[in-house]
């Protein structure tokens, strides 16, 4: 081969693969983003949603954004770009529509759970029920804050409806987020805590659940799309997906109830 034609076939190479780039960077660029934000004990379950929405949706890239309710609203009114909002409670939503956050048309009920009472798996105090928190072998209950993390709000129901929550409440430690009590007593570093029946799922080797607890209103994960999205079609389409028999399927195996 001569000089000249491999120097041709270089510029042909050279220009293909420069045409790839482009097209690859001009894809990317149209694909859209959607951003939720998320209650953080959906965290496991909306990850794997998320990546099975992408891979039957190439044009979409969803960007997730996992906190205690409370915490994600705020973030929300101080102007985080948000397209959807999965909330772990309804109060937390209706504050959000009071304040014009949300299109409360677009509000659907996504999934149900339960509150369960958790102990460290390793080591339990001898704890059977919600009297027994009391006894002195019990120091350090993990709640979440109730300012901020709806299974907190629905702890504080609970205990109130069977005249314990002043009772307990100097042994109270408070949390940022459901997460946040499930690594608490997974770590033994209290010695009861409060969440929702998929958190302790996700670590039946490091917690064990004592009982169900009722005495609360019941726990539902309302959603809704953001007043300022800018990708209002796609979100629907998202939040359609979310409420399909394949999706809930996937939420079911989880541990969380129907909508």
């Amino acid at each position: 081969m001569s000089f000249r034609e491999t120097a041709l076939r270089r510029r042909s190479l050279v220009s293909t693969l420069g045409a790839l780039a482009l097209g690859l960077s001009s894809l990317a660029a149209s694909a859209q983003q959607l951003t939720v934000s998320a209650a953080a004990s959906m965290t496991n379950v909306l990850k794997d949603l998320g990546a099975k929405y992408e891979a039957a949706h190439p044009g979409v890239k969803l960007q997730f954004n996992f906190a205690a309710s409370g915490v994600l609203l705020q973030q929300i009114s101080q102007g985080a770009p948000v397209d959807l909002f999965i909330s772990a409670d309804e109060a937390t939503v209706d504050k959000g529509i009071g304040q014009k956050l949300f299109d409360a048309p677009s509000r659907k009920t996504l999934a149900t759970n339960t509150v369960v009472l958790i102990l460290p798996a390793q080591d339990p105090k001898p704890v059977t029920g919600l009297a027994d928190l009391y006894g002195s072998g019990v120091k350090r209950i993990a709640v979440g804050k109730l300012a901020s993390v709806p299974v907190g709000r629905y702890t504080k129901e609970s205990l109130e409806s069977v005249h314990l929550w002043n009772a307990l409440e100097p042994k109270f430690v408070f949390a940022d987020s459901v997460r946040q009590v499930l690594d608490y007593v997974s770590r033994g570093e209290v010695d009861a805590g409060f969440v929702y029946s998929t958190d302790a799922a996700i670590m039946p080797d490091k917690v064990k659940v004592v009982m169900t607890v009722g005495g609360h209103k019941p726990v539902t994960y309302p959603m809704i799309l953001v007043s300022d999205s800018k990708q209002k079609a796609a979100t629907e389409k998202f939040a359609a997906y979310l409420l399909s028999p394949p999706a809930q399927k996937v939420l079911a195996a989880a541990g969380f109830g129907k909508p």
